[in-house]
This record gives structure tokens, C-alpha cells and sequence, in this order.
């Protein structure tokens, strides 16, 4: 039976294999912290499961968390880029503490429904519009931490989710301008309530949805221009080294740019406000009989 709990983030991260630890040219911004330092800082992971250069160690002038680094747009990526292609001391991942790329976050914008292969999983129709829902902000914990199995529910599911932050204010956003808005993407762990979802609270999924731990977000965010094709990655999710998600995210329904020009509509966007794309099939809830994640 698969089974876990309060977890290091699951190993429910969007891999879709153990790449070998090396150098990257890829723009992967963190948040994080260290025995010497005081406070949060910013970083760069060298490559996915790399060490981390200090970025407000290279530049002192440099905001400490990613919503004001994002804030001040071309000014600070410039700064980061010149860290990237220096030769700079790098830290163990040991010796580092991963926080959530973004914290604090105005907003954090879900879409229910948004893979093809998850509503043929459930035998529903497929949307003719973004099915929009919430976290709040206070959900969100770093990509290691624990995800806290609340008393007040017994059936906590995994849902592994694209995450799109946005880079730069705006309002009516056309989807021919989306991605201007887009600093980049990361990986959400979308832990859901089912019983509240589906039981309680009259049916609206906000509760269920939001319970404190329930947003883990990272480690890296990477920069739009590091990823040739955001719809088009391997995505996956494991319990317990098992994997019960696997996907891809060609098959989402609504686009980034699509899901930015909907929501915005209705929103202000602002930088670090994190939308999370939907989950592929193979969540517990849907399993014959449903499976949960339990303490341990």
C-alpha cells in the first residue's frame, strides 16, 4: 500500500528522471538559508540537485527575498546573470536549507481540470473555461519541509503541478503578451483534502485546499528563458519512491498564456503571484480502492 505522511516533500518533485549533478547554464533562482548567515538569502542552484552560489554574497546591494528581487525586474536578473557566468564560490547543498522560491505570495491561482489524461481519469468532460480555485499564502513551505497531516481530515492526496510565477504587474493581460509577465516556472506539490473537497464545507474546494503545509513550492525557480518549451515537460510525481503521476504537460487543457490572459481578467497580477497549472492523472483519490498518504 502507498503510504506517507509528514514527508520531506513526498520525493513528489517534477523529475522525470535523476539527471547526474553537474554545472548548468540554466537560470535556477532559490531562496535559502545557511548555519553562517543570518536570514534568508537569494541564491543560484548550480544545476538541479546542485550547490548554491550566494547571490547577495556576490552582490550586497541585492534584496534577500525573490518577490523584491523579481520587483525590480531587468536591474536584478542582470545581476544574476553576471554571478551565473562568474567563477563563484558554491555552497553544499549540504550546508543550505531550501525555503519556497517565492513566499509571501499576493496570490496563489489554481486550475482544477486542466490536464486531458486527469478528466479522462475521472470520466468527466474536459473544460471549455479555466476552472479557477485558491490557496492562500500560509499554505506555502519550502520543497524539503514537512507536509503536516492535519487531525481535521483522513484523506490528504498528492497532486504533483507545473507552477508559473509571474514576473511583472499587470491587468487584462493579452495571451499574446503572457509571457512577458513570467519570471518563470517551478514545481507545487497541490496537497489536497478530499473529504473536504468533495464532503464538506459545502463542496468549495478552498478549505481542502489550504490547510497550513499543503503548497510546497521548489526548489528552484527557473527562468523563462531556460526552458525551451514549458508545455511540453515530463512530469511526475513519487510516493514513497513509487510512481503514481506520470505525465506530460503537452497535455494541459488551458496554456500559461491562455490561464494569465483568463485570470487577469478578474486579478491584478503582481510579481511572485504563482499560478498552479493543474495535476496530471494517477492521484490517490481515483485508485480502485483510493489511496491516501498516512503518517510515515
Amino acid at each position: 500500500m502507498l503510504v506517507s505522511g509528514r514527508r520531506r516533500l513526498l520525493t513528489a518533485l517534477l523529475q522525470a528522471q535523476k539527471w547526474p549533478i553537474q554545472p548548468s547554464r540554466d537560470m535556477r533562482l532559490v531562496q535559502f538559508q545557511a548555519p553562517h548567515l543570518v536570514g534568508p538569502h537569494l541564491g543560484l542552484e548550480t544545476g538541479n540537485g546542485g550547490g548554491v552560489i550566494n547571490l547577495n554574497a556576490f552582490d550586497p546591494t541585492l534584496p534577500k527575498t525573490m518577490i523584491q528581487f523579481l520587483e525590480q525586474g531587468e536591474v536584478t536578473l542582470s545581476v544574476a546573470r553576471r554571478a551565473l557566468a562568474a567563477q563563484l564560490p558554491v555552497l553544499p547543498r549540504s550546508e543550505v536549507t531550501f525555503l519556497a522560491p517565492v513566499t509571501r505570495p499576493d496570490k496563489v491561482v489554481c486550475v482544477g481540470m486542466n490536464y486531458v489524461d486527469h478528466c479522462k481519469e475521472q470520466n468527466v468532460p474536459v473544460p471549455k473555461e479555466p476552472i479557477i480555485f485558491s490557496k492562500f499564502a500560509s499554505s506555502i513551505v519550502g520543497p524539503y519541509d514537512e507536509v503536516v497531516l492535519p487531525p481535521e481530515s483522513q484523506e490528504v492526496d498528492w497532486e504533483v503541478e507545473l507552477a508559473v510565477v509571474i514576473g511583472k504587474k499587470g491587468k487584462h493581460i493579452k495571451a499574446t503578451d503572457a509571457m512577458a509577465h513570467v519570471a518563470g516556472f517551478t514545481v507545487a506539490h497541490d496537497v489536497s483534502a478530499r473529504d473536504w473537497l468533495t464532503r464538506r464545507n459545502g463542496k468549495q474546494w478552498l478549505l481542502g485546499k489550504t490547510f497550513d503545509t499543503f503548497c510546497p513550492l521548489g526548489p528552484a525557480l527557473v527562468t523563462k528563458d531556460s526552458v525551451a518549451d514549458p508545455h511540453n515537460l515530463k512530469i511526475c510525481c513519487r510516493v514513497n519512491g513509487e510512481v503514481v503521476q506520470s505525465s506530460n504537460t503537452k497535455q494541459m487543457v488551458f496554456k500559461t498564456e491562455e490561464l494569465i490572459a483568463w485570470v487577469s481578467q478578474f486579478v491584478t497580477f503582481y510579481p511572485g503571484d504563482v499560478i498552479l497549472t493543474g495535476t496530471p492523472p494517477g492521484v490517490g483519490v481515483f485508485r480502485k480502492p483510493p489511496v491516501f498518504l498516512k503518517v510515515g
